[in-house]
């Protein structure tokens, strides 16, 4: 029984299957067989991948360079004894730190879904006996019985099939049920194709059918992807990554500051008292405080927008990360296509008619070359229609404004097509009552039904099918006059072909006059003799709002690629339709390959394919997860769609997985960054732009108070280095940093997206966060600071004034200098006159509420007792306005000259 993992059960025959499992295909094993059996397998479940314990993950939220500045800030406002700010500060990193860890642990919940998504029952039948057990008790060797609604216990291989059919989209991705038979496959068969096995989780949706267990719990095609799910990395995204790099620098920075601030502190003689309080008050300067409560605040104010169109995000850098995508690799079905199954084409009588509309609402034109026609003068096309109206067992059903199905998807657009030509169901029905059915059957591969009708006395036969096996019983077909005329099948498989070439599915029709009044209809009686009525043609159409989100998106720079599990020649069509980049109309080989193909290549040359092609059909779960990797080789930051089951492993290992909201399973949506709540591409590109407006408005925040925080180091050092007084005190550091980051920072995350947000190429995932161009405008502004605040500073003592005043002229020329330069941050590019003086009211309130806060903190007494701060006077306030004034000017001016530069 070791042995039996590395079976290709699919090449095997039913008794090479039943010799090796040493069962039996009719009695099932044998009691005594099960205990040894139970013993040896273990139970039919998926066993749980051991991770980091809570408490591992909640320290590990610490172990970043940024929260260790923040530890220290919080150490050192404790040492000041400023008790509230250092809680504060404390504070911010704790909620930070619960946060990750909530989030972290929700990612490991895929699993657990997945574990889930296997508990039930299943019937089994053991030493001869039909029971029903958990479905945890079955081993390898069980007889198992599945009918319709069933979920597949096990992967089984199928020993016997009536009319079956099985959902196994959630692991194979394929859009439609797959008819199950039990003839032995190819060895090469990829998972997909592989019609005589059932695999484990996956849904019975129509006939009977039984299978011998081959697989239980991890050694099933579901616990093959546990491992894989388990085995694919959580990336850190684009902007935690550059965070860290940008506080890991930073951290280093401040440290040689503060050393030489106690060097120079020791040459001029000062006390170690001094000069150890000298490189705290440093420090505290050169913090950024209030960085990770905007990083955290801005990135909610982007889930709220997002979710009010449709995306949900469960993990709050995703936003980001969406902004600074380079390729997105969508799902077909339902999500770049309407996952409705339309009839596009109808060839009848030597022409081929063109059907208007998309999903199953019976609205549209008929059109014959071109132009719109009077289907009551195609009586030819009208019968063909008739044929799959009445040979069906579905209906549309109409709530309010939608049209849903009842029934095949196939079917149901069959029934619309009719609809669109005038016929209804229930005028057919009267005039054409059903006597008999012979239903489908995998083994012949099309269904016929039998009509009394007043027309013929002995009634008629529709029937609807593959095309070989109705045009192989036609002896004649309908012509354009409705008369018999010799069958030309030639005609029909060129139509066939040049249909299959566009993606389309086709479908043949046929009726028979029996030679006698009959009740009833059997193979024998369509074997032959039938008249060919045409084919129809249909396709789940690609949704138009997708067509123009893709076009969107490749105008940004970032590449669409579909990765299905739908057929190799579908796919590439709808790729065609919706206008991925180098799909064109001929060249197929070019811009699709099939998961069969992917497995020849070697990994490099995965790398090469991934980079090149736009469609991947026929795909495994394993190649998904492969794919993403491979585009994240080449340094893309990679989007993942996914629904099924077999999506969850690429999901967790993208960059950022998306999972449909709507049709997707609990393991898929676990296992994602982001869940769409209309299961639509536009959506997607919807959350693109919002996430790169989220990372431009952090771009802003970290521009706009960078200069503070460098300009208050300088001015420390600066000071100590002359031997003088300290402009500014820890305590007033700690205020600027705090309220302005709340007050005036913050505010630039309700600045509305750019102009040509959507035109301009995605960041390079190797771009840092400052580029040069923002550090050299970092360096000017921290400059103007230093200078306006240590001039004010010094000027005002060599007017006679107090060192308190001197403070409070430097405290407010460092506030009111952040309070203009965040009008030239509203955009890194444009003035604020070109977005609108007003657009951001809630910057202006911001401005206002600062403004009043530091009236307050001048001259209210309590304040300055508690800041050291003194009143001052209206010169001194025009100088400090002045200042800020000028940094406003000499900013704007170099956003101009760069303007101009870039335009010329």
């Amino acid at each position: 029984m070791d042995t039996l993992l590395s079976k290709h059960w699919h090449h095997l025959s039913a008794d090479e299957v039943e010799g090796l499992l040493e069962s039996n295909a009719t009695k099932g094993l044998d009691i005594f067989e099960l205990e040894h059996r139970h013993a040896h397998f273990g139970p039919n479940r998926l066993t749980p991948q051991k991770g980091k314990g809570p408490l591992e993950l909640f320290f590990l939220q610490f172990h970043q360079p940024l929260i260790y500045i923040l530890l220290a800030a919080a150490l050192i406002t404790f040492l000041l004894q400023e008790w509230v700010d250092s809680g504060v500060i404390f504070g911010v990193v704790l909620v930070n730190a619960i946060v990750g860890f909530i989030q972290e642990s929700k990612a490991l919940k895929a699993i657990e879904a997945l574990a889930q998504s296997m508990e039930g029952s299943a019937t089994v039948v053991r030493a001869g006996k039909k029971t029903v057990i958990p479905s945890s008790d079955v081993v390898p060797g069980d007889l198992v019985l599945m009918q319709s609604g069933d979920k597949v216990p096990a992967d089984l291989r199928l020993v016997h099939s009536r009319e079956l059919q099985i959902d196994e989209s959630t692991l194979t991705g394929e859009s439609v049920p797959v008819q199950k038979r039990t003839e032995e496959l190819v060895q090469e068969t990829v998972l997909a194709d592989r019609h005589n096995m059932a695999y484990s989780s996956t849904l019975v949706t129509h006939g009977t059918g039984a299978g011998l267990v081959v697989a239980t719990g991890d050694s099933t095609e579901i616990g093959h992807i546990n491992a894989l799910i388990s085995s694919a990395e959580i990336l850190a995204t684009p902007l935690t990554r550059k965070i860290t790099q940008f506080s890991g620098v930073l951290l280093w920075i401040i440290l040689v500051l503060a050393g030489l601030t106690i060097l120079a502190g020791w040459m001029h003689g000062g006390s170690l008292l001094e000069t150890f309080m000298a490189a705290v008050a440093l420090a505290v300067g050169a913090i950024p405080e209030g960085l990770p409560a905007a990083m955290t605040i801005m990135l909610a104010i982007g889930v709220g927008k997002m979710a009010r169109r449709n995306a949900i995000i469960r993990r709050m850098p995703a936003v980001e990360t969406l902004g600074s995508t380079t390729v997105i690799c969508s799902d077909k079905t339902g999500t770049l296509t309407q996952n409705q199954m339309t009839v596009k084409e109808v060839c009848a009588g030597g022409g081929c008619y063109e059907f208007a509309g998309t999903g199953y609402a019976p609205e549209g034109d008929i059109s014959l070359s071109d132009s719109v026609i009077d289907v009551e003068a195609h009586g030819v096309l009208t019968e063909c229609l008739r044929a799959g109206l009445m040979c069906n067992d579905s209906r549309l059903i109409h709530n309010e404004n939608t049209w849903g199905i009842e029934g095949d998807p196939t079917e149901a657009a069959l029934v619309s097509a009719a609809l669109k030509a005038g016929l209804t169901l229930e005028s057919s029905e009267q005039e054409y009552p059903r006597v008999d059915t012979l239903p489908f059957e995998s083994e012949h591969h099309y269904m016929a039904t039998l009509h009394q009708t007043a027309a013929e006395a002995n009634g008629i036969i529709y029937m609807k099918g593959s095309v070989e096996s109705i045009v192989s019983r036609c002896q004649d077909a309908l012509n354009s006059n409705g008369d018999r005329t010799p069958l030309d099948t030639n005609l029909i498989d060129q139509q066939v072909e040049e249909m299959a070439i566009r993606g389309l599915r086709v479908l043949a029709f046929a009726r028979k006059i029996p030679n006698a009044p009959t009740s009833s209809v059997d193979h024998a009686d369509v074997s032959e003799g039938l008249t060919f009525l045409g084919l129809q043609a249909m396709m789940d159409p690609p949704r138009q709002e997708a067509i123009s989100s893709v076009n969107t998106c490749q105008q940004a720079g970032v590449r669409v690629k579909m990765i299905t599990g739908d057929h190799v020649v579908t796919a590439a069509s709808i790729a065609h339709q919706i206008g991925l980049d180098g799909t064109t109309k001929d060249n197929l080989d070019d811009f699709a390959i099939s998961g069969h193909a992917l497995t020849q290549l070697t990994d490099q040359n995965l790398v090469d394919a991934a980079g090149k092609i736009a469609v991947f059909a026929r795909v495994t779960p394993e190649q998904k997860l492969r794919l993403v990797e491979a585009l994240q080789a080449q340094g893309h930051v990679v989007a993942m769609t996914g629904d099924g089951v077999n999506d969850a492993p690429a999901l967790k290992q993208a960059d950022i997985g998306v999972a449909m909201g709507m049709g997707g399973t609990e393991v898929a949506k676990e296992a994602a960054d982001m869940v769409l709540t209309d299961d639509n591409f536009s959506t997607i590109e919807a959350a693109v732009e919002e996430g790169r407006a989220v990372f431009d408005n952090l771009v802003k925040f970290i521009t706009w108070t960078l200069p503070t925080n460098v300009g208050e180091g300088l001015v420390i050092l600066l000071a100590v280095f002359l031997g003088v007084a300290l402009p500014i005190t820890p305590v007033q550091i700690l205020w600027i940093n705090m309220t302005t980051a709340v007050l005036l920072g913050l505010m630039l995350a309700f600045e509305d997206k750019e102009p040509g947000i959507m035109t301009r190429p995605p960041r390079r995932p190797e771009t840092p966060v400052i580029t040069q161009e923002l550090a050299i405008r970092i360096g000017v502004v921290s400059l103007m600071l230093v200078t306006g605040a240590f001039g004010l500073f010094e000027w005002v003592l060599s007017q006679g004034q107090s060192l308190e005043i001197a403070r409070t002229v430097a405290m407010n020329m460092f506030v009111f200098g952040e309070l203009f330069y965040l009008f030239n941050c509203r955009s890194l590019h444009y003035s604020m006159f070109q977005l609108g003086l007003f657009s951001n009211r809630w910057l202006i309130l911001g401005v206002t509420v600062m403004t009043g806060l530091q009236i307050l903190m001048t001259y209210v007494p309590t304040m300055n007792l508690l800041f050291g701060t003194a009143p001052i006077g209206l010169i001194e306030w025009g100088l400090i306005l002045g200042g800020g004034l000028a940094i406003y000017t000499v900013v704007g001016t170099e956003k101009w000259l760069r303007r101009r530069a870039h335009n010329t």
